[in-house]
């Protein structure tokens, strides 16, 4: 398993290059001081898994995480307790505060193990969802649907499952959310939190903190308003003439 680490303090990056050196099959491809250089590095090499600090100059580890592709996975390494609820909803493996203990860190890689484990199941069973311009193959019991992208509603995801509604129907299907959500195109479906991808055609009125679908209610994350709201609106709001 490939890795690298990004981290803007001199000692918590010696620090993790020996926690890395204690994992037989961990394999360190880079250490950054910044989000800056590990993005140009992910440009042009594949790597499986990012140990990223948070606070750090220019762009903090948390903004670098939301850019990321849904197919790297990121561990937090973090002197701050605080932001341990943001990165919950950006669905990171784990969340460890320093000073970071060796069985804390063993812990984490394996459940790293275990996603990439879920990851290569999917890929071998044939459940991956197919995507087209205008809908979707999904197989759910025993069998392929076809379901338009203007008929679903919203998507639910539960671990391993994602639940997706339309109007007096719905299928379950064996994908992650943030799998399903990497496919689907961007411009009909927004994420609003950990487990909800929505239809903005389908939203009937909202708020500061929350988008309404007939009469299901969806809060939105912190984290996902900024993205949520200037995709939402962009366009569409009617202004006052004078």
């Amino acid at each position: 398993m490939k890795c690298i680490i990004v981290d803007d303090e001199p000692i918590a990056r010696e620090g993790m290059k020996l926690l890395v050196d204690l994992v037989y099959d961990l394999e360190l491809q880079g250490v950054f001081s910044n989000v800056k250089d590990a993005g140009r590095f992910l440009q042009h090499h594949e790597t499986d898994l990012i140990l990223l600090d948070i606070q750090m100059p220019e762009m903090d580890g948390l903004q670098f995480a939301r850019h990321l592709s849904g197919h790297v996975h990121v561990i937090f390494t973090t002197a701050f307790e605080e932001y341990a609820l943001e990165s919950y909803e950006l669905e990171v493996v784990d969340y460890l505060v320093k000073p970071i203990r060796e069985e804390r860190f063993i812990k984490a890689i394996k459940r790293v193990r275990a996603l990439q484990k879920t990851t290569q199941l999917d890929k071998t069973s044939g459940l991956k969802t197919e995507i087209s311009n205008d809908f979707m193959l999904v197989k759910a019991e025993r069998k392929f649907h076809k379901i338009l992208y203007r008929d679903v509603l919203y998507i639910q995801g539960l671990k391993d499952y994602v639940i997706i509604h339309l109007k007096g129907q719905k299928f379950i299907t064996a994908l992650n959310i943030k799998s399903i959500y990497n496919q689907l195109p961007g411009v009909i479906f927004k994420r609003v939190g950990r487990s909800y991808i929505l239809n903005m055609d389908h939203i009937s009125s909202f708020d500061n903190n929350s988008v309404f679908i007939e009469d299901v209610e969806f809060s939105i994350g912190d984290s996902y308003k900024d993205s949520f709201f200037d995709q939402y609106l962009k366009g569409k709001m009617l202004n006052r003439r004078h």
